[in-house]
């Protein structure tokens, strides 16, 4: 299949709650412009220490995972952080890998911006044509 970036943005989530309600100004929300590969594999949006600090996250506890070479860690967790792609946004945890080389956008994040992984054509798309749809339960 190979492998692939797509640019997104992240955000720091409790700036944008701050600046909604007129602490800060929406130009002081930290934000990165990242690129990041879709892995499937990956269960949620996963970012090493250095995308964590510049983005200002708070640690919210850890979680068990194995990465590719099957050895069970514990790895933090991240509060919710804002993922956009394209016209697409959604907001979850990150886990944090210090030694990660690559941004990864999981399987969560993947499904909660409505995406599938195109690997002809080495791109993200939309799984229910140019916009999302969200299931309710």
């Amino acid at each position: 299949m190979g492998t692939f970036k797509e640019e997104i943005t992240l955000e720091n989530i409790t700036d944008w709650g701050l600046a909604r309600h007129g602490y800060i100004e929406e130009a002081a929300i930290r934000r990165l412009t990242v690129e990041a590969m879709p892995d499937t594999g990956a269960w949620t949006l996963i970012i090493n220490e250095d995308t964590r600090e510049k983005l200002g996250l708070t640690i919210e506890g850890s979680v068990q995972s194995s990465l590719v070479g099957g050895k069970i860690s514990s790895y933090p967790i991240t509060e919710a952080v804002k993922i956009q792609w394209k016209d697409r946004n959604t907001e979850l945890p990150a886990m944090v890998v210090a030694e990660a080389k690559n941004i990864l956008l999981g399987a969560l994040p993947l499904e909660a911006l409505d995406l599938i992984v195109d690997p002809v054509r080495k791109q993200l798309t939309g799984a229910h044509g140019d916009q999302p749809l969200h299931i309710l339960c």
